[in-house]
């Protein structure tokens, strides 16, 4: 028998490549002849460049570049389909855990090194750059990844602006004049799943600026920064352009990247469909199955697919949450919990491999399939 193990990272405990790993030897442990694949998966969150290198057998580079204030920090991309794709993860270079909840200020910080990682994967070569834009610290329409490309931003007097989100209240122009003609022959992918303006009470600062360091005072104070930055550059109402503090509407003005719902963008991109090919199995999970894994999580997706090819489809997850029931919408055969086999929480931090191996066999016995 074939079966396909593709599992989402368990925040906080395992990577997707971790997971499938565990999976998998628990698989074999009840099939010793099954023919096992392991397929990491992400959704455009943590773990979206580890979990395509995985799948693809691509290969990391390493960048140092600026962090949200301009600290230096050590960004890592991945390079897959040959060196065709990169794929890049905002929060390397610009994101929220890269500063101490003290130094939050999203007024201030930048997506400056976004930009020079964006750069960096451009230079290598590539034509198509899948980009995860999650856990950002910043909310400044991409300003600052577009002055790190070559973009100058000016003010009425022809000055360019400091960076951080404040300063686009003076904007008055935008000079791309100095933009590497090499960006046209790049296609921008953006795993993005919220659908919020950049700016309005639905906008980037409103609804992500308090998570960020922003109080009430700052909040308007960014939306109206943002609000200048939408008329000059063009991009506003659009579905999504408040992504990871407006650089939705960043990437879509400077670089025409294209915003997509990211499980489906990012699962693709991990080659499942070819590999669901004959399978009789596919086991995904992730730390908790709620109806968010139903809905625009990578799990969800996978066993979508699964359904669609006829195949059963079991989820493996730390605990069950509210709503998990809609995974049977999805095909999902069973949903198996950690917590409903007898581990403790001691024990699935203490040993998180090893119990979702163990949890895996259970599964395997008892359900339908193992006949």
């Amino acid at each position: 028998m074939k079966v396909v193990v593709a599992p989402n990272a368990f925040k906080g405990t395992m990577t997707a490549e971790e997971a499938a790993r565990a999976i998998a030897r628990g698989v074999r442990e009840v099939f010793p002849d099954a023919d096992v694949i392991e397929v990491p998966v992400a959704d455009g969150g943590d773990g979206t460049v580890e979990a395509l290198v995985s799948a693809k057998r691509g290969e990391y580079r390493d960048v140092r570049a600026e962090g949200p204030l301009g600290d230096p920090v050590d960004a890592r991309y991945g390079l897959i389909d040959s060196g065709r794709t990169a794929v890049v993860e905002m929060a390397a270079a610009s994101g929220l855990t890269l500063i101490p909840p003290e130094r939050r200020d999203p007024r201030k910080t930048s997506t400056y090194g976004f930009g020079q990682l964006l750069d960096a994967a451009r230079r290598d070569g590539v034509s198509t750059i899948i980009a995860g834009i999650g856990g950002s610290a910043t909310n400044d329409g991409g300003a600052g990844m577009a002055q790190a490309l070559g973009c100058r931003l000016l003010d009425a007097g022809g000055r360019d602006l400091p960076r951080g989100g404040a300063a686009l209240i003076n904007l008055a122009q935008v000079d791309t004049s100095a933009l590497d003609p090499g960006w046209r022959v790049v296609k921008v992918r953006v795993a993005c799943d919220v659908t919020n303006p950049l700016t309005g009470p639905n906008g980037a600062s409103h609804v992500y600026g308090p998570q960020k360091g922003a109080d009430p005072t700052m909040v308007e104070e960014l939306d109206r920064a943002l609000k200048r930055f939408g008329e000059v550059v063009g991009v506003d109402d659009l579905p999504g352009a408040g992504a990871a503090g407006g650089t939705g509407a960043g990437l879509v003005a400077f670089l025409h990247a294209t915003l997509e719902p990211g499980a489906p963008l990012v699962v693709e991109a991990t080659g499942l469909d070819a590999r669901l090919q004959g399978a009789g199995l596919v086991i995904t999970g992730e730390g908790q199955a709620d109806e968010q894994t139903a809905f625009g999580k990578a799990p969800g997706e996978v066993a979508r697919r699964a359904r669609n090819a006829g195949i059963p489809v079991l989820l493996l997850a730390g605990s069950k949450g509210a709503g998990w029931e809609a995974l049977n919408e999805l095909g999902v055969s069973a949903v198996v919990a950690l917590t409903e086999e007898g581990i403790t929480l001691q024990q699935a931090l203490s040993d998180p491999e090893g119990m979702l191996t163990r949890a895996t066999v259970v599964a395997c016995r008892r359900h339908s399939w193992a006949s």
